[in-house]
């Protein structure tokens, strides 16, 4: 599985204006909405709403994870966003979030879900793509890091 088969590079936010949790989530629905217009864009902010409160998908060094399911999707949807200011999403860190990966996926697709959040927590766990995302100057430069780094990830692999 490569990023570029779920992330669009349409759907890379690189400039979030958002201050909060709420307001992230409605930010990158809205791009994913633009992408695939049959969506409803408070439909999937009223999933992601409830599955952060089951705890915050804020998973600690300035990155958060929301995701969801969604019974009218035909494959894994995402969506990359990126806050220079940095929002309080109650990170388990209790840090301000800046990077953002807000995936969906079909209601019955739990191997591909949990395939997809374990290569997306992969990448952003090393220091040195958080680091390149941050400094990245456009939209374009996000999104060739995220695949770059994708298809690095799969050489190394062997796949």
């Amino acid at each position: 599985m490569k990023m570029s088969d779920f992330l669009d590079a349409k759907a890379v936010v690189s400039d979030l204006k958002a201050t909060n949790k709420k307001e992230v989530l409605e930010e990158l629905c809205t791009a994913l909405v633009s992408l695939h217009p049959t969506l409803d864009r408070d439909k999937m902010v009223g999933i992601l709403l409830d599955r952060e409160r089951l705890g915050s998908t804020g998973v600690g060094e300035g990155v958060a994870i929301p995701h969801g399911k969604m019974g009218d999707l035909a494959g894994l949807i995402a969506c990359f966003g990126r806050s220079e200011a940095g929002v309080p999403f109650e990170a388990v860190d209790d840090k301000p979030v800046s990077l953002f990966f807000l995936l969906f996926a079909p209601e019955n697709s739990a191997g591909v879900h949990l395939k997809a959040l374990a290569k997306i927590s992969r990448l952003l766990k090393r220091p040195s793509v958080r680091e390149d995302l941050l400094k990245a100057g456009s939209k374009e430069d996000v999104y060739a890091i995220l695949t770059q780094e994708d298809g690095e990830e799969l050489k190394a692999s062997g796949n």
